[in-house]
């Protein structure tokens, strides 16, 4: 991690170091010094996390981006195969300095608001709705709460994976994310329904599993579809 030298002359620094994920924590950083850590070429493989001076910066773990890939493929295959239109913007960094507020999704998506930014280049969340769909992969815990920000920039939709498994939460009125059973963007789909397919063992061939993947999607969904008509 690029850590300039002036920065400790500044800030308190925690590191924690959980299964092969290296988190540094960094507080009494001023927005102007998150934003010159995060547009710093050297840190671009750095996920970071600010909330009103608490910065914190996390290297992922091959485990970390194997199962956000898994993730993400079975949202890409399942609304390929259901038809239903998404834009992706990976780990696009959400950020409003208003709020003091700032980080990066593994992985993100636009599905419900698909049609009001598909032609978008540049987003400002000031103006622009948040992505509909945020995934959240922890196989270390954050030392920061994702969650509120995520709250605070009004990210519907959350989906988290952590070792018990993967689990949908939504955006309440009050600002609390409330777990649910199916997903808010995917309505016809219950999300623990995906927990088979994030097996290890049974990902080792990714083209075999989406494919196997693809054709439970088929059975679950589009053949009861047909039927009803």
């Amino acid at each position: 991690m690029n850590i300039p030298s002036e920065v400790f002359a500044v800030a308190t620094v925690e590191k924690v170091v959980l299964r092969g994920e290296r988190r540094i924590l960094l507080s009494g950083i001023s927005w102007d010094l998150y934003e010159q850590l995060r547009e710093s070429e050297d840190n671009w493989y750095i996920h970071m996390a600010y909330d009103r001076g608490r910065l914190e910066l996390m290297s992922p773990s091959p485990d970390h981006e194997r199962v956000t890939k898994l993730i993400a493929q079975l949202i890409e295959a399942f609304t390929e195969e259901m038809g239903i239109p998404r834009r992706s913007l990976r780990s696009t960094t959400w950020k409003r300095r208003e709020l003091d507020k700032g980080l990066e999704a593994d992985e993100c998506y636009y599905i419900l608001n698909h049609h009001r930014v598909r032609r978008l280049r540049q987003f400002d969340l000031a103006i622009n709705p948040p992505p509909d769909l945020a995934i959240e992969t922890e196989v270390s815990r954050s030392v920061v709460s994702r969650l509120r920000i995520y709250s605070a920039l009004g990210v519907p939709e959350i989906w988290r994976w952590r070792k018990t498994g993967l689990t949908a939460y939504s955006l309440g009125e009050d600002g609390k994310y409330v777990e649910r059973e199916f997903s808010l963007n995917l309505p016809m789909l219950r999300v623990k329904d995906l927990g088979p397919f994030l097996d290890f063992d049974l990902a080792e061939d990714e083209t075999a599993w989406l494919r196997q993947f693809r054709a439970w999607v088929r059975e679950e969904f589009l053949k009861t579809k047909d039927a009803a008509t």
